[in-house]
């Protein structure tokens, strides 16, 4: 069942128009790849290609869970977790920018 998912999300999946307008790879490129991978149960395979997958999709969940029960400190997590989202994606993108 997974598999047909990830292979129907590989038929599916989008160009980055930013790459292929202005030739340099974006922040966020190589999301759509991870998915497929953390799909696939390819977990350390999903953190080579965009480390930054894992803690999105924390964050996503944490958020969804918070809006619906309100927890006292969600907020204040919400913001750590955005904030160590944000930093694992710059990093990844100036290490992708120095090692291509």
């Amino acid at each position: 069942m997974l598999e047909k998912i990830a292979n129907w999300l590989e038929s599916v999946a989008l160009p980055c128009f930013y790459k292929a307008f202005l030739g340099v790879e974006c922040p966020g490129c190589g999301m759509q790849t991870s998915f497929i991978e953390l799909i696939r149960g390819n977990i350390l395979e999903s953190l080579k290609v965009y480390p930054a997958l894992t803690s999105s999709l924390a964050l996503v969940f944490l958020l969804i869970i918070h809006l619906i029960f309100k927890f006292e400190k969600g907020a204040l997590l919400l913001k750590i977790l955005f904030i160590f989202n944000a930093l694992i994606m710059v990093l990844h993108y100036i290490y992708r920018i120095l090692t291509y």
